[in-house]
């Protein structure tokens, strides 16, 4: 008796030791798991959230409802082309095809860029919609009529200067949540952050004793 009572005292540790083994294993399994989840998804929210543009920090903050809203009232009896700057999510690249326009977005973060282009095959106007990773700054907008802009205080003075040297006279620029620092807007929509700015190059755009550089007249403008 005694000797057996010692057989199973002595085997008894033993399937403890397998069974802390195993939870140890399952441990390390679970907290493995957890790690790589959040690594993963830490890989895909920072994109979205970190500046999708270089010479200024501009997060991406998607448009609202009314903003959306308010920039295709100011396309109405628009035609032509159309360029997002800084297109985020696809948005308003997105409804502006929904409404007939070949539209086209710029961004700097490629998440938000291959998420636009899942969004636009989504909703059925891929074929009309065509998106860019690329920094604004490095892209001539001289080819399209219309434009959006959903910028920051800090770059709009630059960007204004830009627009001016590159767009035909005919072209509309759409501002959402800030102006542009020197020009006079043709018409304006909304309240607060869904305010909407709409100027014609074919206007006198310039507020008086504005500093920046004026858009270069060619023959055929003046004519």
């Amino acid at each position: 008796m005694p000797r057996v009572l010692a057989q199973e005292s002595s085997a008894a540790p033993r399937e403890d030791g397998k069974g802390g083994s195993r939870r140890s294993s399952w441990g390390m399994l679970v907290t493995a798991g957890v790690g790589g989840t959040l690594v993963a998804l830490y890989a895909v929210v920072t994109p979205f959230v970190t500046p999708a543009l270089r010479r200024v920090c501009l997060p991406f903050v998607p448009a609202t409802a009314a903003q959306i809203q308010n920039v295709l009232k100011m396309l109405e009896n628009r035609s032509g082309s159309l360029v997002d700057i800084g297109s985020g999510d696809g948005r308003i690249v997105i409804a502006a095809a929904k409404k007939g326009f070949k539209a086209v977005g710029y961004e700097l973060n490629p998440w938000l860029v291959w998420y636009s282009r899942y969004r636009a095959w989504r909703d059925g106007v891929h074929q009309n919609t065509k998106f860019y990773i690329s920094d604004l700054w490095k892209v001539s907008f001289s080819r399209y009529t219309n434009v959006v802009v959903f910028g920051v205080p800090q770059m709009m003075p630059q960007l204004e200067k830009k627009l001016e040297e590159e767009l035909e006279c005919d072209a509309r620029i759409i501002a959402c949540r800030f102006p542009f620092p020197c020009w006079i807007p043709d018409r304006t929509i909304g309240d607060g952050i869904d305010t909407v700015w709409a100027y014609d190059l074919k206007h006198d755009l310039k507020h008086p004793g504005c500093e920046t550089k004026s858009l270069e007249i060619t023959p055929e403008t003046e004519s």
